[in-house]
């Protein structure tokens, strides 16, 4: 067994932790030619009593806080390095004397690690991609989706129709490759967003950005997410980029520089090419103050504009016509009124209409 001392000089201070002491020590045989064989699998919905490990080796190295747990483990001609984070994801890089080593115990490491369990039915895997300080990562959460029919009374009746058509679309029957909602805060689009993860659930995985002004302006992370994980590679991806306000406003390209650009070039440019990719985007913009690259005809799939309901569908909600406004109220405005924590009779706006499919 080979010791533990670095073939690079390696500078550590009170910023590391014991998580990058680990990245360095897998490093090592790699580095001098040793083990010049590498191979990574990332994995997601991944068991919790999965060990990340084969049978054989000495497990050498543990890290373990609150987001995430570390080991390194040696044996004859290779070593390897298992990155568990919260959502059940993992990283599992392997370095050997051997290509054939090196895939052998990959696989045997990763095996029956994931979990085959069907997901209840109100219950869809999401991805949530950030940028952390050891590059792009996606870490897996299970999220509550309501049943589309169970909600379709919040929204207006040209936007249910609008999205009743949305949830049985297929991959071969899509119109484009951009999902545009827009409106006002508090009108359901975000929840419309987790029904359609249900409904499509069969034939497309869903990602979340949450910070999507890294994404656009690093490329590795931009190419991380195009190209996905071994599992949504075998799906289509929605990725959705909530409030993107500033990234498809008619000023895009002077506030954001390229962002809008690589936006575009992930649906429909080189980048897209041979990876199957929706982008799903929410506004409180109306969308005559958006881009008109974004909007312009057959790039949308969709664009609707989710807003109030009208004052006879608000009533049937509510129930009561007591706190109603002569022009309806948004979904937000209405539950707080059932909760007796909002007046609307003061207030006015128009119900929005659902636009193109």
């Amino acid at each position: 067994m080979r010791t533990h001392e670095l073939p690079f000089n390696a500078v550590i201070d009170d910023s590391d932790t014991p998580h990058d002491v680990i990245d360095a020590l897998i490093l090592a045989a790699f580095t001098t030619g040793e083990q010049p064989y590498a191979h990574t699998a990332r994995l997601s919905k991944v068991l919790k009593d999965a060990p990340l490990r084969p049978k054989t080796g000495e497990v050498t190295r543990v890290a373990t806080n609150k987001n995430h747990r570390a080991h390194l483990v040696m044996g004859d001609g290779w070593t390897l390095r298992a990155v568990r984070w919260e959502g059940n994801t993992a990283e599992v890089t392997v370095t050997a004397t051997s290509d054939e080593l090196a895939t052998r115990i990959l696989l045997e490491a990763t095996r029956d690690a994931k979990d085959k369990r069907k997901e209840p039915k109100d219950h869809v895997s999401m991805g949530f991609w950030h940028l952390s300080g050891h590059g792009p990562r996606r870490q897996n959460r299970r999220i509550t989706t309501p049943d589309w029919q169970l909600i379709r009374r919040n929204y207006h009746a040209p936007v249910a129709s609008t999205f009743d058509k949305l949830m049985t679309l297929r991959p071969e029957t899509l119109p484009g490759r951009i999902l545009l909602l827009h409106g006002p805060p508090g009108t359901g689009k975000t929840t419309a967003l987790r029904a359609l993860a249900q409904a499509w659930s069969d034939w497309c995985q869903v990602d979340c950005i949450l910070d999507p002004e890294n994404l656009f302006s690093n490329s590795g992370y931009l190419m991380a997410v195009a190209m996905g994980d071994e599992e949504s590679k075998r799906k289509w991806c929605l990725l959705i980029i909530e409030d993107c306000d500033e990234l498809i406003s008619p000023l895009a390209k002077q506030a954001s520089g390229q962002a809008l650009s690589r936006l575009l070039n992930l649906t429909d440019g080189l980048l897209a090419q041979g990876r199957n990719v929706l982008i799903g985007l929410t506004t409180n913009e109306p969308v005559s103050r958006l881009h008109p690259a974004v909007v312009r005809p057959g790039r949308c799939l969709a664009q609707v504009e989710v807003g109030a309901l009208s004052y006879a569908e608000s009533v049937a909600w509510l129930g009561t016509p007591l706190g109603v406004r002569d022009g309806g109220g948004t979904l937000a405005e209405l539950y707080a009124l059932k909760n007796g924590s909002a007046d609307l009779t003061h207030q006015a706006a128009e119900p929005p209409t659902g636009l193109y499919l």
